[in-house]
């Protein structure tokens, strides 16, 4: 790697962290390694964080970065995260590949405005198009390599067989909660389950992310958090910003500062994970087996067996 191999970084991204992110982006192998981003509960605001965490990596990484909307729903996810200007969505890109056309997949990709490729959601649900499942979206994966350098899946609930492969298949795996005790109690057991179901290594190398709407935090939720940080990997806090609340285009150079550094810290430890040793039996984006959860310590819910439209 040279100096001309490292992109410019934005006066909104200055310091010693941000500069490590930007020399790290360039450095990244080829390989395209895949950073999977799912939660506990719908509604914390996954697709944003998604749409943020993508919007900056793709500032700092001179290979393009792409995103796609994975959730299983007619609605919400990318979409209102970009604008979009060409017609497509994920299904086009997942027909396209499963009918042996990989090269086509970009050009279904909606562009941020900080260069992020993202496959927004299908809204239809018709015998002819309806959003795909993890499962389904294999042949896209696989395609994703020879033309991007990082790639975002923004996936369903970790509730189902297709979102366990995904976090299991992952260099980066990136759990999202609110900043409620209830909400972080469930993060604290979908990490229980990945260690009994066979999936310790990922649990081990998972990122949580805590999105705050308000800028009170009570003792519970603390008290909480701080079982989250002995568990996960690496917890990072993003605290309340109006501009992540309205769901419109995500530009994070117009974030709040207090958010610029927690999303820099955010993408530090998942581009940590993507330079490491990761999952042994994982090449590129390729799937892996189905791990279905096993059942757990007696003071632990029984987990949810994955749901059949994922396996």
């Amino acid at each position: 790697m040279s100096a001309s191999d490292v992109r410019p970084m934005p006066r909104e991204f200055q310091g010693t962290q941000a500069e490590w992110v930007w020399l790290q982006a360039a450095a990244l192998p080829p390989g395209c390694p895949s950073i999977a981003v799912s939660s506990a509960d719908g509604g914390v605001g996954r697709s944003t964080l998604v749409a943020a965490l993508g919007g900056l990596l793709a500032l700092a990484s001179p290979a393009l970065v792409a995103a796609a909307d994975l959730t299983g729903r007619a609605w919400g996810g990318l979409t209102h995260r970009v604008a979009a200007t060409r017609p497509g969505t994920v299904w086009d890109a997942v027909a396209a590949a499963a009918r042996g056309h990989p090269d086509l997949v970009a050009q279904f990709a909606q562009t941020g405005p900080t260069g992020l490729h993202i496959l927004i959601g299908e809204s239809q649900m018709s015998a002819d198009r309806h959003p795909p499942s993890y499962g389904e979206a294999h042949h896209m994966l696989a395609a994703l390599p020879s033309r991007y350098g990082l790639a975002l899946l923004d996936l369903r609930p970790a509730d189902n067989g297709g979102t366990w492969r995904a976090l299991g298949a992952s260099a980066a795996p990136v759990l999202v909660g609110r900043a409620t005790e209830d909400s972080l109690q469930h993060l604290l057991t979908v990490l229980a389950w990945m260690r009994t179901a066979g999936l310790s290594a990922a649990a081990d190398r998972c990122v949580v992310a805590v999105m705050t709407t308000s800028p009170v935090i009570s003792r519970d939720t603390r008290a909480v958090q701080r079982q989250v940080e002995q568990t996960a990997g690496h917890v990072v806090r993003i605290g309340y910003d109006p501009v992540l609340a309205r769901p419109h285009p995500i530009d994070v150079r117009v974030l709040h500062k207090a958010t610029r550094t927690a999303l820099t810290d955010l993408a530090a430890a998942v581009l940590r994970r993507c330079t490491g040793p990761g999952p042994a039996s994982i090449t590129g984006l390729g799937p892996v087996m189905p791990v279905p959860p096993a059942a757990p310590a007696p003071q632990l819910p029984a987990p949810p067996a994955p749901r059949r439209d994922e396996d």
